[in-house]
């Protein structure tokens, strides 16, 4: 694997001719970095985790080698950075990935927010949605709620989906109150990343909070793809004991017509 270090010239026809150039040389840097740091042999494996994306939008870089890329970046001459993160959309999905991790780095919690509300609409699988998540959030839950209520507003589903995770990962301990399922389970989509993560709310919520979380499924409150997935994941996790599990199990839904 190549060094890391920004400054460094990326191998002379790094990227293929048919990729598009950025306009400002700074972006191209990074995209020609980024693509020494690729690995062929994961490549196929993660056009197949991500089917939203067009494989030719991938580049095959492995996470942690974009983690310590963005990590890199974030401490050398800011004026790259800055100009990436103007650049959207990027072109290829390690370059949303290397921007959420960059975002995920900014201590500022205005400016965090700034950043994430520029970049959400720009998120257009499931695998950038879910790795991005700004450390200072947690630290500043009372600012962060009234943007996930906002968010859960949104038309965009990976918007949708970026404001559940977030009631999923700073919301589910103290911080929970018996009227947040409610707003998961609010967002009115068909489309199935949304419903996934509705399912893996409610499954992480059984596992967090039982006793307010439970009623849901009890009394079908879900839809019918939700509330069986989310019976799936909690009987899949190691958190939630076996009597639990079983009783779930009673509690599958099936089609109708189904015996």
């Amino acid at each position: 694997m190549l060094p890391l270090t920004v400054g460094q010239p990326a191998p002379a026809g790094a990227l293929p001719q048919e990729v598009p150039r950025a306009a400002d040389d700074r972006v191209q840097g990074i995209r020609q970095k980024l693509w020494a740091l690729r690995d062929p042999s994961y490549h196929a494996f993660i056009a197949k985790l991500v089917p939203t994306v067009p494989p030719e939008k991938i580049m095959g870089v492995r996470t942690p080698a974009l983690r310590q890329f963005a990590r890199e970046l974030s401490r050398a001459d800011g004026e790259p950075q800055a100009a990436f993160m103007e650049a959207l959309p990027h072109h290829f999905l390690e370059e949303n990935g290397l921007h959420a991790f960059l975002i995920a780095s900014i201590a500022d919690m205005d400016r965090a927010l700034t950043c994430t509300e520029a970049f959400l609409p720009y998120i257009d699988n499931w695998a950038t949605c879910d790795s991005f998540s700004p450390k200072v959030f947690g630290r500043n839950r009372q600012q962060l709620f009234p943007r996930i209520l906002n968010w859960l507003q949104s038309d965009h589903p990976y918007t949708q989906r970026f404001a559940m995770g977030m009631l999923m990962q700073h919301f589910l301990d103290e911080a929970f109150t018996p009227q947040l399922p409610a707003l998961v389970a609010g967002v009115q989509s068909d489309h199935y990343y949304v419903q996934m993560m509705q399912a893996w709310y409610f499954s992480m919520a059984l596992v967090e909070q039982q006793e307010a979380t439970l009623p849901w499924l009890q009394e079908g409150w879900l839809p019918r793809f939700v509330h069986n997935k989310a019976i799936q994941k909690a009987v899949e996790s190691h958190r939630v004991a076996a009597d639990t599990k079983a009783y779930l199990k009673t509690l599958r839904r099936r089609a109708e017509g189904q015996k």
